[in-house]
């Protein structure tokens, strides 16, 4: 087969390790990663929860670390783990997280660890304030960035008197990504119907409820955005992307299921304005929802690291977010190039029930998909099929009934397969 990318100038010379913290197996962001710069010579390794995740059977992973985290470690004790597998290693490699603790880690310990690992460096606390609901809301704030109005409850008495002035529904998520792991509040974004349901949830919040209270854009009046960016020092956008959600799972307030490339350029110039103005550098990936009652784009969520999705975009030259940071760091030249306009990205095991609920619903999604110019699936490729086979073993059984609960009481679907124990990093 005919490569993607396969003429870009990289150095092979410079690995890469995928790293995650916390225990999600079924994770096809970490496996577009292995790919994308595995078919290009660089060698990849990659933190697995055990050695039978579907990263850990990819074919151009050169080598996998079993470490088993959970988000609730000293910060010191993951800096260790991290500089031991560096060493395994043996030569500077380019660090790829893949959720918010790892890019936030590698943020706030980049001296310790800049000797052993390549990456970004935005300012330290940067990264863990754009993970923060409350920090990213007053980051728009400051800069005049549209984004839903949303409250921040200290107590329950303060959540009692937004009860009875809020405009309802309203939309609860953690403030902090890193609770999520170790004290969450709310298992994911949770839409309240009335002042009742959300006194009721508010007593097991605690005395100091870790949770934004958000303004709820229907579903009906706007469209889902996404825009993926690798952005150099100066804040200056390496490779910018724009894309439409087309499905999501859990419905309307999940993961994207099913999505595809749209020209975007007014959020385009909005994203890359906002983020030279923050100083941020490195992969970004951004949620936006364009509200039609109002004509504006507000900015949901700020991930300061690759999004799972980012196999959607992909330039002319062959570059995605992943390549053009390699790209960068190992001071080579990315390439431009316009993005492929109607491909689309499925994920598969998600897309299915997706696909059942919103046919369900009578709703169709607000922005139709333009005719496919190809499509990528998240899991299956024809040259590294193991992970597609081993997302689809540990995906049956019990998790895979315990799915089709979920699916008939309409709650969130969050089943994983049961987690091996193994070595960590030596």
């Amino acid at each position: 087969m005919v490569r993607s990318g396969a003429r870009l100038a990289v150095d092979r010379s410079v690995p890469g390790l995928i790293v995650k913290i916390g225990s999600y197996p079924l994770h096809h962001g970490g496996v577009g990663a292995i790919r994308t710069l595995g078919r290009l010579g660089v060698p990849m390794y990659a933190v697995t929860e055990d050695r039978w995740t579907p990263a850990a059977a990819s074919r151009y992973l050169r080598g996998r670390f079993v470490w088993p985290t959970t988000g609730r470690e000293d910060p010191e004790r993951l800096v260790a783990g991290l500089l031991r597998i560096g060493r395994r290693i043996g030569r500077p490699t380019l660090l790829i997280p893949t959720d918010e603790e790892a890019a936030v880690l590698t943020a706030e310990h980049a001296e310790a660890l800049a000797g052993a690992f390549l990456f970004p460096r935005p300012a330290p606390g940067l990264p863990r304030r754009l993970a923060s609901k409350q920090g990213l809301h007053e980051l728009c704030t400051a800069h005049g960035v549209p984004s839903p109005a949303a409250v921040f409850p200290g107590s329950y008495a303060d959540i009692e008197a937004y009860a009875g002035r809020a405009r309802f529904p309203v939309v609860a998520k953690n403030r902090e990504a890193f609770v999520r792991r170790a004290r969450p509040a709310v298992t994911g974004t949770t839409r309240i119907a009335g002042p009742q349901q959300l006194l009721d949830l508010a007593r097991d919040w605690g005395p100091r409820p870790g949770v934004i209270l958000q303004e709820y854009l229907p579903r009906e009046h706007a469209e889902d955005w996404v825009v993926h960016g690798t952005f150099a020092a100066d804040g200056a956008p390496l490779a910018l992307f724009t894309g439409v959600k087309v499905r999501s799972w859990p419905p309307h307030a999940g993961m994207t299921a099913c999505a595809h490339v749209a020209d975007n350029p007014e959020l385009a110039r909005m994203s890359a304005r906002f983020i030279r103005r923050i100083g941020f550098a490195g992969i970004a990936d951004l949620d936006w929802r364009f509200d039609r009652r109002d004509g504006r784009y507000k900015l949901l969520d700020f991930n300061p690291r690759m999004g799972a999705q980012f196999r959607l975009f992909e330039n002319t030259a062959g570059v995605d977010v992943v390549r053009a940071q390699h790209l960068a760091l190992t001071g080579r030249t990315v390439p431009e190039g316009a993005q492929r306009t109607g491909h689309r990205f499925v994920v598969e095991n998600v897309d299915l029930p997706a696909r059942w609920a919103y046919r369900r619903s009578g709703r169709r999604p607000p922005h139709a998909p333009a005719p496919a110019a190809g499509t990528e699936l998240a899991w299956f490729a024809g040259d590294d099929p193991l992970p597609f086979l081993t997302m689809l073993a540990r995906s049956a059984g019990p998790g895979a009934r315990h799915l089709m609960q979920l699916r008939r009481a309409g709650r969130r679907a969050g089943a994983q397969a049961p987690i091996e124990q193994g070595e960590g990093p030596n």
